[in-house]
């Protein structure tokens, strides 16, 4: 399938060729002629899937068509669509997009969000726009101070839903519905569905419909992955030798906190390497800065948080590290996507310690594959009590499992050369 089987319009199909772009991925076949149609979605996809072209080449073709007839008057514009989504990063990213796709016709957009200084946002706003990505807080304040008017709103989008409540947005969600019309069209993302985000999507949608992608598998699938086991006191160590012993560029390092991604940072210096970190603390210049860095190569080594992380897109991102493994197994997923985008392949690391072992059983039943464990470091943690025993694998599992693991004895990363040193033992140890 092509985007012109989709039936996108000239101007708007000529962006995405100059983007690169002639296949969809699935979640826009499938969601672009849903929206086309005029109805509601409800998308439940991860970062990386190619959503955010799912929702705006079909936003952006209603409201060129809908300039074309009958053709759009001279005057101040009236914000037509609101993208809503969590953080400065993803809103920046979308923007972008939008302007991208954009490109050949007269739609125009703006990015508002924190951080900053609201003078260059509200001129733009004066100007007028067809299409506003905002983040919650920020298009709140300037709505109380009358520069945001949402009446003439007739495409709603709410991005990265799950993650809007794990920051405590719901309730600026609310006051943002209740000022946009009823009649409208809305589309609501989110990467997992637990009861309170379908609890929202019910209070946001009207007829819908329903797609998702479940790139869980696939991402696990395309990404090469290992497990070292450490002490926490060891993987800063760890982090260092992989990194002097096979170097490698663009490599994005996970913190479970923003002390934490400092305190890496700090250390990595004192090797010279040249890192940074990103997190919620930084300001929004530093935060655009450092993301500059890194894409243009300034930067080897990037120490982000999962909040910070949303909205970094990254080509030929070589290396994902977990030096913190996540509590939640969805976020598992997200960070070595990174590395995996669309139907990229990539390496994903993480560093284990006794007390995440439950959490590495939980992502494993979650992947529904065994991650290979790197035996053959400096920093082998040895655990003498006894292991938890799993309980998401039948207990003659246990045989079927050290044979598997065999059939990866020869795990090699996608740089062949890369990590060479590091293969995985024909089984893994129980602690």
């Amino acid at each position: 399938m092509t985007f012109e089987d989709l039936r996108i319009v000239p101007p708007i199909l000529k962006a995405l060729k100059a983007q690169g772009y002639t296949s969809p991925t699935p979640i826009q076949a499938q969601s672009i002629p849903i929206l086309l149609r005029g109805k509601d979605l409800l998308g439940c996809a991860q970062t990386g899937t190619g959503k955010t072209a799912a929702f705006s080449i079909p936003v952006l073709q209603n409201i060129y068509l809908d300039q074309q007839n009958p053709p759009r008057k001279k005057g101040f514009r009236k914000i037509k669509a609101l993208i809503v989504t969590p953080t400065r990063e993803l809103a920046i990213q979308i923007g972008e997009n939008f302007t991208a796709y954009a490109r050949y016709t007269h739609i125009k957009n703006t990015v508002i969000f924190g951080g900053v200084k609201q003078g260059n946002q509200t001129q733009a706003l004066k100007k007028g726009v067809d299409v506003l990505v905002a983040t919650p807080g920020r298009l709140l304040d300037l709505m109380q101070q009358g520069f945001i008017s949402l009446k003439h709103i007739e495409y709603f989008v709410l991005d990265e839903a799950d993650h809007m409540l794990d920051m405590g947005f719901i309730h600026d969600i609310r006051k943002i519905i209740a000022k946009i019309p009823e009649k409208r069209q809305s589309l609501f993302f989110s990467a997992t569905m637990p009861p309170a985000i379908v609890n929202l999507s019910q209070k946001i949608l009207g007829d819908y419909d329903s797609v998702t992608i479940k790139p869980e598998q696939a991402t696990a699938e395309r990404v090469e992955q290992a497990v070292y086991f450490v002490s926490k006191s060891d993987k800063r160590k760890l982090l260092l030798h992989l990194l002097q012993s096979e170097p490698a560029q663009s490599v994005l390092v996970f913190s479970r906190t923003k002390f934490g991604a400092d305190k890496i940072v700090r250390w990595l210096k004192k090797s010279d390497i040249k890192s940074a970190a990103i997190h919620g603390n930084k300001s929004q210049g530093a935060r655009q800065r450092t993301l500059k860095e890194f894409k243009s190569g300034k930067i080897d080594v990037l120490v982000a948080t999962d909040i910070a992380a949303r909205g970094i897109d990254v080509d030929e991102l070589s290396l994902v590290i977990n030096y913190d493994l996540p509590n939640v197994s969805e976020t598992y997923v997200h960070r070595i996507g990174r590395t995996g985008r669309a139907s990229a392949s990539g390496i994903a690391l993480s560093f284990c310690d006794k007390d995440e072992r439950t959490y590495l059983r939980d992502i494993e039943k979650l992947i529904k594959q065994d991650i290979n464990v790197i035996e053959e470091h400096p920093y082998v943690e040895v655990v003498t009590d006894a292991s938890p025993k799993k309980t998401h694998k039948p207990q003659g599992a246990r045989s079927n499992r050290n044979k598997r693991s065999g059939s990866n004895k020869n795990f090699k990363h996608k740089k062949r050369n890369n990590y060479k040193k590091h293969r995985s033992s024909p089984s893994r140890k129980k602690g």
